[in-house]
């Protein structure tokens, strides 16, 4: 049995420049504008664009994140129908075969080391773990095994959206627009939105992720 952190990772080069170029570029077809644009302008126009809610030209850029995660926060990221996912196939990924590694859970976050919390979690895990591999030497298939694991199965699924819908994924997610976000969407979704604060200027500046941070 394995037990990892949740993360993330952008599987895309972001150039925040060049990214506030295309946008800029873009939207001004829709006035005719194109001679407008200057050294800088890019940032005052889509600084305008989101101020006005015109984030429809937001939708002409896109970029893939994967999420490490359990399987119960997958199942909030997957809500999101306006971006294209690719998950971890419990019905077809064989966790007792060494070619795809050992059934693998995500620390949860809102448990001290050492707590008999965690420790009760972990024995869950480790039973859970033992009950799929007996069910899979007594010749059940994976997608059968499968019933028994547990939500906190470590699942990865990459999620491509445009900037618009990544504002929306964010708002949610990592600032709480709607109420607070689980604590194991925060792990994720916080980090995730400052960074892309630093490396995208002006398309996330106005989000504000929500103070957080993992039990230690």
């Amino acid at each position: 049995m394995k037990i990892v952190d949740a993360g993330y990772e952008i599987l895309d080069p972001l150039n925040g420049e060049e990214i506030l170029k295309k946008i800029e570029r873009v939207a001004r077809v829709c006035y005719k504008s194109e001679d407008k644009i200057t050294e800088g302008s890019a940032e005052k126009m889509v600084r305008a664009l989101i101020k006005r809610g015109h984030e429809a030209m937001l939708e002409h850029y896109s970029f893939s994140v994967k999420f490490t995660v359990d399987r119960g926060i997958s199942h909030e990221i997957v809500r999101h129908r306006l971006a294209s996912f690719a998950q971890e196939s419990t019905r077809y990924c064989n966790y007792h075969k060494g070619n795809v590694g050992d059934v693998t859970f995500i620390r949860p976050c809102f448990f001290n080391e050492n707590s008999v919390e965690m420790d009760n979690w972990a024995d869950s895990c480790m039973k859970a773990e033992q009950l799929y591999k007996d069910f899979i030497l007594i010749g059940r298939t994976p997608q059968e095994a499968r019933a028994i694991l547990p939500n906190s199965l470590k699942t990865e699924v990459v999620m491509t959206a445009n900037l618009r819908e990544w504002r929306h994924f964010l708002s949610l997610r990592a600032c709480g627009s709607t109420g607070k976000p689980h604590p194991q969407m925060l792990e994720v979704a916080v980090p995730l939105l400052k960074e892309l604060r630093e490396r995208v200027p002006v398309v996330f500046d106005d989000l504000e992720p929500m103070e957080w941070e993992t039990v230690k």
